[in-house]
């Protein structure tokens, strides 16, 4: 029997070799390379007696079926790299040539990815008590910023029928504190899920994508104050961006909704079930809902071999329905008119294209409703209920620099914000900060850094002080300066080598701030920063950003 099963595989070989030599090694490919996918590597020559494999630990590949090649096709070289000649190997025994596929193979990132952003500390400050971020600003330094975990799960897949691409990115953020620190019972989470959607490119047009979802929509950031200075948006919808073929400018829109949790937003009152039914039912009285839409522009002229110019035009439009809500008095509603806004800027951004050099310059200007952002509610609207008349104007830089042993980062912004009332009050404010941050790097993993800052702001008082020699009061004017200034010593380590960018960073912190009366006069009464003029940081703090997706 085992004679009979040689010989049939023997005819069956030859008739197969002869076939092929007639018709073209194409028929008698493997379906793998049918469909376009790489073949296995063929298998290494076998060694003369005595001589060691090529590779001793790997198991030996897997050998496609002998075949005779293809009319003209070159015979693939050895381990050494060149050609053996062609009667050193029988044609049945010379690996099959593979053929160029129509199609792009699918891209080696397919699959699985995990990655996020976090942050973890534990500080404490100059009395041993629980260590707070002291910043005056809106945005201010980040070195004092609290422990925070951002995980994220992303499925990429490449669809050879159609030549598209796809991910499904889901993100969750769990902010501070841990268990570890407060062992809060029952045990939870301060918890949000902050991605989940999903985004295709080159689905019938190269260069086009289309996403679907709750989305992180963001720009260039500013990196030692951790915010977005341009584009900024938290939202659920949906968008379309258009990469032209050059890949140096693109065209992006989108449009998504949300729906705070606040009176300006939604009522729920309590009414008569139908039908007279027993009991109360909840009724959403008011319910309406924010519709944000967005456009930007970006293009990139080069400079020399790696370096360039980016700008970007951008904007935004808000819109907000009318509605009705009850008023405190029973029976009373409030018609509450539609309303609108919007927002215009523009960034532009030289880079060297070495060592994450750059210089980011952002100019926005938001009127009406976005100067509220895009969760605000206004809380003192124009006399027509609207946030007519409300705006916000803030410029921002943000740099980097290295070269040798040294790095240079700094960063910066002036922002003015007034609501929509005509009385200069406690919401109206004008307010700015500059940080700067050198690197000295002792070795290629390890060096110290040092950061200064300067902080200021300046609000309306409602109402004016009765005594103008108050803390931080001029004389006849109805305003509150108050202002700090911060040093800060950072040795750190760089596990993943020499950069400003390089993550995971480990570090101690110790930052010390000095506020005048007028920044001391900014909290509560009791509270503890408003009796300090000196406060200390002092902690352990390491940052990580491992990109879970490679390709998008």
């Amino acid at each position: 029997m085992s004679s009979t099963r040689f010989a049939s595989g023997r005819r069956w070989a030859t008739a197969r070799s002869l076939a092929c030599a007639l018709l073209g090694a194409a028929l008698c490919a493997s379906p793998a390379v049918a469909h376009g996918q790489p073949l296995p590597p063929p298998a290494a020559p076998t060694p003369s007696p005595g001589e060691a494999p090529a590779d001793a630990t790997a198991p030996p590949p897997e050998t496609p079926a002998a075949v005779e090649p293809a009319k003209g096709a070159v015979p693939a070289p050895d381990a050494g790299g060149v050609e053996p000649p062609a009667a050193a190997v029988a044609p049945s025994q010379q690996p099959l040539q593979k053929e160029e596929p129509t199609t792009p193979p699918a891209p080696a990132e397919s699959g699985f990815f995990f990655g996020g952003v976090s942050r973890a500390v534990a500080a404490m400050d100059g009395e041993g008590g629980p260590a707070r971020d002291a910043d005056i600003v809106l945005r201010g330094s980040r070195l004092d910023e609290s422990t925070f975990i951002q995980l994220d799960l992303e499925r990429q897949d490449y669809w050879e029928s159609t030549g598209a691409t796809t991910r499904a990115a889901v993100r969750l953020v769990i902010d501070a504190p841990t268990l570890h620190y407060n062992n809060a019972r029952p045990w939870n989470i301060n918890a949000s899920l902050r991605n989940a959607f999903v985004e295709e490119r080159d689905l019938g047009v190269k260069g086009l994508s289309v996403w679907i979802g709750s989305r992180l929509y963001r720009g260039d950031n500013s990196e030692l104050l951790d915010f977005w200075p341009l584009d900024w948006l938290n939202t659920l919808g949906g968008g379309v961006r258009y990469d032209l073929p050059s890949k140096r400018t693109y065209f992006a829109v989108h449009a998504g909704v949300n729906r705070p949790l606040t009176p300006y937003y939604q009522q729920t009152v309590e009414r008569s079930p139908a039908l007279n039914q027993p009991g109360t039912a909840n009724v959403n009285l008011l319910d309406r809902q924010r519709l944000i839409s967005s456009f930007k522009a970006s293009h990139t002229v080069p400079v020399g071999e790696k370096g360039g110019v980016k700008g970007i035009l951008y904007g935004e439009v808000h819109q907000l329905p009318s509605g009705t809500r009850e008023t405190a008095e029973a029976g009373v509603y409030e018609r509450l008119p539609r309303d609108s806004g919007y927002v215009i800027g523009a960034q532009v951004s030289p880079f060297t294209g070495v060592n994450n050099g750059h210089l980011h310059l952002f100019l926005r200007y938001a009127g009406d409703l976005a100067a509220h952002g895009e969760f605000g509610t206004p809380t003192q609207p124009a006399p027509d209920g609207t946030a007519s008349g409300a705006h916000e104007l803030m410029f921002t830089m943000s740099a980097n620099y290295e070269t040798g042993p040294l790095g240079l980062m700094a960063s910066g912004y002036v922002r003015s914000f007034r609501n929509a009332s005509e009385q200069f009050d406690f919401a109206d404010l004008d307010e700015g900060i500059f940080v700067v941050r050198p690197h000295f790097y002792l070795r290629d993993w390890a060096g110290i850094a040092v950061e200064a800052s300067y902080q200021a702001q300046r609000r309306g008082r409602v109402p004016p002080p009765a005594e103008p020699a108050a803390p931080g009061a001029h004389p006849g004017a109805s305003h509150h300066s108050g202002s700090l200034v911060r040093f800060g010593l950072v040795p750190f380590l760089n596990a993943a080598g020499k950069g400003d960018f390089k993550r995971p960073q480990f570090r101690f912190i110790w930052l010390l701030t000095r506020r005048d009366e007028g920044a001391k006069a900014l909290y509560p009464a009791d509270d503890v920063f408003s009796q300090r003029t000196w406060e200390h940081f002092i902690g352990l703090n390491v940052e990580w950003n491992i990109k879970a997706s490679p390709a998008f």
